[in-house]
């Protein structure tokens, strides 16, 4: 017979059973992302316009052009431009439904296994509150109460924000897809600009959020930085730079690359959480 499980202190607030389904699964979403390189590269390789298909002067979009012929001063003609509209529908559904499957609770403290957000001073297992430990160690005061619930509340803010922003991102990218550069309609315009922004800012979000959890922390934040660096840079330019397709693959590849490394993190916590519900000490608690 098995003893209970303790009953969580109640000035602690814990993360979901990371061994949820539902959040491997929105792991693996942020993950599929990846396919869009591997997309990419196939539309490039059967390119039939007049110029070879160069990523440092063709924009992305090009790729996904309906028609042969002159588009906005370029001459485009992609074969394969079903394969890219229907990569950037999966790249959004990907983001769109990790963002709704993985709470903002479990974004919170996903790159550090056991952790949780305190909401009020705990005890340790000597009997001293853990913050106190951490101030004397760093020879300064252990943080106030209020300092402790302001420091949660602003992290599930950002959790919270990171899920917005990485869904509207989703969103934006399933319009490109649907609605391709040459349609005849505004809101391809209007989806790239959620994508680049939306992507961007979440990605920096959620960077700062883990950056002292995690090494990918710091990966996260730089492909944050990158594409709003690269996401100014073409607001202030227009796009008129030597070299345009470098310039929105600065602004779009890093949104993809750290989208997938969000999914790791996640993954990687979940896995954990599997292996602690299997083993001895798990079953028993």
């Amino acid at each position: 017979m098995t003893a209970p499980a303790p009953a969580a202190p109640e000035d602690v607030l814990y993360i979901p059973d990371v061994a949820s389904t539902r959040f491997y699964v929105g792991a693996l979403a942020k993950l599929s992302v990846l396919q869009y390189f591997v997309a990419e590269a196939a539309v490039i390789g059967v390119w039939a316009g007049p110029d070879p298909y160069s990523r440092r002067t063709g924009y992305i979009s090009d790729l996904g052009a309906l028609g042969c012929g002159v588009f906005d001063g370029r001459d485009v003609c992609s074969p394969a431009h079903l394969l890219m509209n229907a990569s950037f529908v999966v790249q959004g559904l990907g983001m769109a439904v990790g963002a709704l499957l993985l709470s903002s609770a479990l974004l919170c403290t996903a790159a550090r296994p056991g952790a949780r957000i305190p909401l009020r001073p705990g005890r340790g297992r000597a009997g001293q509150r853990p913050n106190q430990r951490a101030g004397q160690r760093a020879g300064q005061r252990a943080p106030s109460r209020a300092a402790l619930a302001a420091l949660a509340a602003l992290a599930a803010l950002a959790a919270l924000a990171a899920r917005l922003l990485s869904f509207t991102a989703g969103v934006g990218t399933v319009i490109v897809g649907l609605v391709p550069e040459d349609a005849g309609s505004g809101w391809h315009g209007v989806g790239a600009v959620m994508y680049f922004a939306a992507g961007a800012l979440a990605l920096f979000v959620l960077g700062w959020l883990w950056i002292r959890q995690t090494a990918l922390g710091w990966v996260i934040l730089v492909c944050g930085a990158v594409s709003l660096g690269a996401l100014v840079t073409a607001a202030v330019t227009g796009m008129a730079v030597p070299e345009p397709g470098t310039l929105e693959r600065l602004m779009g590849y890093p949104i993809t690359i750290g989208m997938a490394a969000v999914g790791l993190v996640v993954a990687q916590r979940v896995r954990k959480g599997l292996k602690a519900r299997k083993s001895p000490a798990g079953r028993a608690g």
